[in-house]
């Protein structure tokens, strides 16, 4: 039972004695415990158990919770009680520590995103603990023939809440091309002939972590040449297909399809028609037991895809060629540009994440290649760490946003036209998305939680004195 009492004051950032408190709980608050009483009628001896709780303790900078039971043993005779033995616990615990955290607060800084190993397969997305419990599930509901419960999209119809975020995606895509190939005549970008590092400045860097085929020439040196808006954007595409839910893309078959960017077929999945990229709408829902389809609407041919009339509205959402549809801007127009550039990118990842809630997505834990779809394809194109042991198969895994639209982070420069960031201070320097980087050298206003990564509140020492600094 809790009981109160009265509250010495303590010393600072330590607790009251422990006898100044039993002294307090036993005088003050005798008159509030809980007896439990048992008793043994063949030896007629009485056990009282008298418990103590206080549920809190706090001073300055401490807190802590205490608790006592009192165990007294008596046995009765002639008629009279004796007491034979009285007992005490005591226990002290400190309180846990509040968890909560202001909402919209950004940490000070945050550690670089990690550089995953090549020769090793990607960490699962979803545990492997849950991913065997619901396959477990779904066994037991389908050898008692029950057909597996599936919401859209799961059941191959589309989520109305969701067509309207496919379309601004894809009005954002375009906006985020067209302003990074434009943004590309104004602020120079490198990039490296020998591994995928980019750097955004004037220069490029002097930070020795090339892992290319000769970079053991260079001391590990970048080569460094113009880049490009591949370099900044990723291409990361998809098989193109009618029916997510029909038949699987064999090898042999596989350039039958075309090859789209896969924001754009997500979009196209999610709701988006384009005339020459058809997808089929299903009314009815699917039907499955287990892993096994029972019902599937039966296989429709693939219409022929119509052509456009404006075939231009097609070309804006690839990559391929922008710097040269678009021509360099005028001086006054870069920090507009730069701004709209920089929210059409949210537009794009925040979009882009809310669609792959709820649509599948597949990713090979091995390599870079991306399927939008509820299963994998069986091209045999992967050519990663042991692909001969899989025949070149992909190893399948649910995908993430930063595998769909990578954000391929760069060195934060400061001064893009001070002198190049150097290896010995590598350890001060923050990282942002290309992107980001490429808007803020142009005049944008960045997001606040791209502020933590870049490290801006740490100052860059000199060379010599960077083994003086803790």
């Amino acid at each position: 039972m809790k009981i109160s009492g009265r509250a010495y004051p303590p010393r600072p950032h330590l607790p009251p004695p422990l006898h100044l408190v039993i002294y307090d709980i036993v005088l003050s608050s005798l008159q509030d415990f809980s007896v439990e009483q048992s008793v043994k009628a063949e030896q007629c001896l009485f056990l009282s158990i008298i418990e103590f709780k206080r549920p809190q303790l706090s001073a300055l900078r401490w807190s802590y919770k205490l608790g006592f039971k009192f165990e007294r043993e008596e046995q009765l005779h002639k008629g009279r009680t004796a007491i034979l033995g009285t007992r005490m616990c005591a226990s002290h615990k400190p309180m846990p520590k509040p968890t909560f955290r202001k909402q919209g607060s950004y940490p000070q800084n945050v550690d670089l995103p990690p550089i995953l190993p090549k020769k090793k397969k990607k960490p699962f997305p979803i545990p492997l603990k849950k991913m065997k419990q619901a396959a477990r599930q779904d066994k037991k509901l389908a050898e008692m023939g029950i057909e597996k419960p599936l919401d859209p999209p799961k059941n191959g119809l589309l989520v109305p809440d969701l067509i309207p975020v496919a379309y601004h995606v894809l009005d954002a895509w375009k906006i985020l091309i067209k302003g990074v190939a434009q943004l590309l005549h104004v602020v120079p970008v490198y990039a490296c002939s020998e591994c995928s590092e980019v750097h955004v400045a004037q220069a490029g860097h002097q930070i020795k972590d090339c892992k290319g085929r000769t970079s053991g020439k260079r001391q590990s040196f970048h080569s460094w040449i113009k880049g490009s808006i591949n370099d900044i954007l990723i291409p990361i595409e998809s098989y193109h297909l009618y029916d997510p839910f029909g038949r699987r893309i064999k090898h042999e078959s596989r350039f039958q399809y075309d090859r789209i960017p896969a924001i754009m077929e997500l979009c196209i999945q999610a709701g988006v028609d384009i005339p020459e990229y058809p997808s089929r709408r299903r009314t009815k829902p699917i039907r499955m037991i287990g892993r096994k389809m029972i019902d599937n609407g039966g296989n429709v041919e693939e219409p022929k895809p119509c052509r456009s009339a404006n075939p231009s509205s097609l070309v804006d959402l690839d990559t391929h060629g922008a710097s040269l549809r678009f021509p360099p801007p005028l001086p006054a127009d870069v920090p507009r540009i730069a701004q709209e550039t920089m929210d059409a990118y949210e537009v794009v990842r925040l979009g882009v994440t809310r669609l792959m809630k709820k649509y599948t997505v597949k990713a090979c834990g091995y390599c870079s290649e991306v399927h939008v779809g509820p299963w994998g394809h069986n091209v045999k194109l992967c050519g990663e760490f042991k692909h001969q042991w899989r025949d070149g198969k992909h190893g399948w895994q649910d995908a993430i946003v930063e595998e769909v639209f990578p954000p391929n982070y760069v060195w934060h420069a400061r001064d893009p036209k001070g002198p190049p960031l150097r290896s010995a201070l590598k350890r001060f320097y923050g990282k942002v998305p290309a992107v980001v980087e490429l808007c803020l050298q142009a005049g944008a206003k960045i997001p606040a939680r791209y502020i933590p990564m870049m490290r801006l509140d740490i100052v860059v020492p000199d060379t010599e004195e960077s083994n003086l600094v803790a």
